[in-house]
C-alpha cells in the first residue's frame, strides 16, 4: 500500500490470532522506525520486544500488582482533566463504544477489566516497549513518538496490527525491573503486536476523526 493509504486505513487492534510473527519481521519494524526524524538527530529511543515466556512472566506480575491494588506509578503522569475540545473527543468515544458494545468504559469495574486487557496485550504473540533516558527534555517525548508512529505504520504496511497502550506503563518500576531496563530510563509506551483477528467484534469500530475544518486554517 502506498503511503496516504497506510496512515488513513492503521487503526488500533485488540484482539489478535495467536500465530506467532518472524523474528525478522519484529525487527524490521525497528529497523523501519529507526529512520524517524529526531531533534538534531538525536534518535532518543529504545526499544524491547517481548514474546513466548517473558511476556506471560510479565502479564502475570502486572495482573498481580493489579489485584493487590498497588497504587500506579507510571513514569509518564495520566492526565486527569482535558480542555474542552479535546474532552468532546473523548467523551463522544465513550459514549459510542458503549452504544456498540453495551460496555461502559467510564464505570470503575471496566476500567480493571479494560486493564487486565492490557496487561495481556490483548493476547496478541507479542509486545513491544519503548523507553529512554530519564534526562531528556520534552522534545525527546515528540520524537519518541515520532518512533511509535513510524513502527505502528511499518506493522501495518505488513500486514501487522498494533495498539499502543499507556496502561502498560503502570508500574513503570516494575516493568522496568522485570525487563532487565535501568531505572533511569523513562518508560513511555507498550504495544501489542501481531495478526489482527478481524472477524471479532471488538476490531469491527474504528473511532472517528474531526473535520478539518474544526482544527485547521489557511493564511495568505
Amino acid at each position: 500500500m502506498d503511503t496516504l493509504e497506510c496512515i488513513k486505513t492503521r487503526r488500533s487492534i485488540r484482539k489478535f490470532t495467536t500465530d506467532p510473527v518472524p523474528r525478522k519481521d519484529l525487527e524490521e519494524l525497528i529497523e523501519t522506525a529507526r529512520w524517524s526524524p529526531s531533534y538534531k538527530n538525536s534518535q532518543p529511543w529504545q526499544a524491547i520486544i517481548l514474546s513466548g515466556n517473558k511476556k506471560q512472566e510479565l502479564s502475570k506480575m502486572l495482573i498481580g500488582l493489579l489485584e493487590e491494588r498497588k497504587t500506579n506509578s507510571p513514569d509518564l503522569v495520566a492526565p486527569t482533566s482535558w480542555p474542552e475540545a479535546e474532552q468532546k473527543n473523548i467523551s463522544h468515544l465513550l459514549a459510542k463504544r458503549m452504544e456498540l458494545t453495551g460496555i461502559d468504559l467510564g464505570a470503575p469495574e471496566m476500567i480493571v477489566k479494560a486493564k487486565k486487557a492490557n496487561f495481556n496485550f490483548y493476547y496478541a504473540p507479542h509486545a513491544i516497549y519503548l523507553y529512554q533516558d530519564g534526562s531528556l527534555s520534552e522534545w525527546s517525548l515528540f520524537d519518541i513518538g515520532l518512533f511509535a508512529q513510524s513502527l505502528m505504520l511499518a506493522a501495518h504496511a505488513k500486514g501487522l496490527a498494533t495498539v499502543p497502550q499507556a496502561f502498560a506503563t503502570d508500574y513503570a518500576k516494575e516493568v522496568k525491573e522485570c525487563l532487565g531496563i535501568p531505572a533511569s530510563k523513562r518508560l513511555i509506551l507498550g504495544l501489542s503486536v501481531g495478526y489482527p483477528d478481524m472477524d471479532s467484534p471488538v476490531n469491527a469500530y474504528r473511532t472517528e476523526r474531526a473535520d478539518i475544518e474544526d482544527f485547521y486554517s489557511w493564511m495568505e
